[in-house]
């Protein structure tokens, strides 16, 4: 299996990783430019979903998955405070497009400050947000507050659904790999209505 495959892998990635994995990825997908293709929705889900079965702690999860996230969206916002403008010419690399910069750009003109806690639910946009608030000079006050929300609601809220789950659907091992499906699908909702209302246009 490839490093790339792996790390877009939840079952894989927890089963190999553990909790620790878990936190890592969610602190990379918000706080790295390449973390844009990390699985952080249905990572959480799966997550949530295996502490039913003890094979996560629930409490851990919990409490290292939101603190990071905060630190994650934190370190985009420093980044994008000491690159500036200069972020939106940058070259495009492997781990860089500025396709992505522009999208969190267009977000963060419509949504304002809520961005910050909108973009938790939306991928990719999720990861650039917080670079784009640190350019745009948000005051770090009233992103603290944001990411701290945004955080809190994201990643508990994907664990618990996915803990809930477990705990409530009858067999649940039959339906997981579906209801992984499903949020995968919904988490591209947002990104493809964009891409359409552009083509309309």
């Amino acid at each position: 299996m490839d490093i790339v495959h792996f790390l877009t892998d939840p079952q894989a990635l927890i089963a190999a990783l553990g909790v620790a994995g878990v936190v890592a990825v969610i602190f990379m997908e918000t706080g790295f430019f390449f973390g844009f293709f990390f699985p952080g929705d249905s990572l959480l889900f799966m997550a949530g979903f295996l502490a039913t079965q003890n094979k996560t702690s629930l409490a851990i999860l919990l409490a290292g998955c939101f603190l990071a996230a905060v630190l994650g969206d934190a370190v985009g916002y420093v980044v994008g405070k000491k690159a500036g403008p200069a972020i939106f010419v940058k070259d495009d690399s492997l781990f860089f497009n500025r396709k992505h910069v522009a999208r969190a750009q267009h977000f963060y003109e419509k949504y304002g400050k809520k961005t910050i806690f909108l973009a938790r639910f939306v991928p990719i946009v999720r990861t650039f947000a917080p670079v784009v608030a640190g350019v745009g000079g948000m005051r770090y006050r009233t992103f603290a507050a944001w990411n701290i929300a945004g955080g809190l609601a994201w990643t508990w809220g994907m664990l618990l659904l996915g803990y809930g789950f477990g705990s409530i659907i009858p067999d649940p091992d039959r339906y997981v790999l579906p209801a992984v499906a499903v949020i995968v699908v919904i988490s591209l909702l947002p990104p493809l209505r964009e891409i359409l209302k552009k083509r309309m246009l």
